[in-house]
């Protein structure tokens, strides 16, 4: 369904940013990565695009923290695979700290990579996206985009405001043939959360599956974490034909935590 079009994902090697890469070469989606890695995982996960899917694949190692870089990001994509028709906002940072004792550096740092490189992407990629009538942004944003929770203030504040851009972007291009949605995971069982787990199981020397209970129990009522290729599922979704009038919206995949809130 996407044979032709192209796609920018940011902090793309790993975790829901490769689960959507994955789902959109399966529907024949040229794809460039984004992120950092060592050179044999990058060069492993851009070989295995190419080769499962048949798809053109490349990566830049653009730092996101850097708005010339960013434009640089969309350029080189814009080069190599034509486009980018497609958008996608994924890199994030996220800091834990009581607000009184949040370092101004993580703020900082969490501001530019969360939502002033959003900004600064979509910026340089809708002027060609109008001009081929087609487009789609998609903004991995978060439950916590919707509500908020303690020690956590750049990331509640930073998914909000992507929330914000996803509104104020998707009525500008309302009539272009551009789309602009945010989606907000609940807990997906990434890398860093697998990793807050195992540190939580031995500090407390709670088995895997009791720590795992514990964490989730407090969060999503279905009771397991989110798949990344759920969250991946609805972006190819919102990127496809029949995403086509799903505009401007923030949608939540989240085990239906956020509706009881």
């Amino acid at each position: 369904m996407l044979a032709g079009k192209s796609a920018l994902i940011t902090g793309s090697l790993g975790g829901i940013g490769y689960a959507v890469a994955e789902a959109l070469a399966a529907q024949g989606c040229a794809v460039m990565l984004n992120g950092f890695a060592a050179p044999d995982v990058i060069a492993e996960r851009v070989a295995s695009l190419r080769g499962r899917f048949g798809v053109q694949a490349d990566h830049h190692g653009a730092d996101l923290r850097d708005a010339a870089q960013i434009a640089t990001l969309v350029g080189a994509a814009r080069t190599a695979l034509g486009g980018p028709d497609i958008l996608v906002n994924n890199a994030v940072v996220r800091y834990f700290a009581p607000v009184e004792e949040f370092a101004a550096e993580h703020w900082n740092e969490a501001l530019a990579v969360n939502l002033s490189a959003p900004f600064h992407a979509i910026r340089s990629a809708v002027p060609q996206m109008r001009a081929t009538g087609w487009g789609r942004i998609v903004n991995i944003a978060s439950i916590y985009g919707l509500f908020a929770t303690v020690n956590r203030v750049d990331y509640v504040t930073t998914k909000t405001g992507l929330i914000g851009l996803t509104r104020a972007v998707a009525l500008e291009v309302a009539a272009s043939g551009v789309t602009c949605n945010a989606i907000c995971p609940g807990t997906v069982l990434t890398p860093a959360i697998d990793r807050r787990i195992d540190a939580e199981a031995a500090r407390t020397g709670r088995s895997r599956a009791e720590t795992e209970a514990g964490f989730l129990g407090t969060r999503q009522p279905s009771g397991r974490f989110v798949k990344a290729e759920s969250v991946a599922a609805l972006a190819a979704f919102l990127c496809g034909p029949a995403g086509s009038d799903v505009n401007g919206a923030a949608l939540p995949i989240d085990g239906a935590w956020n509706a009881g809130r």
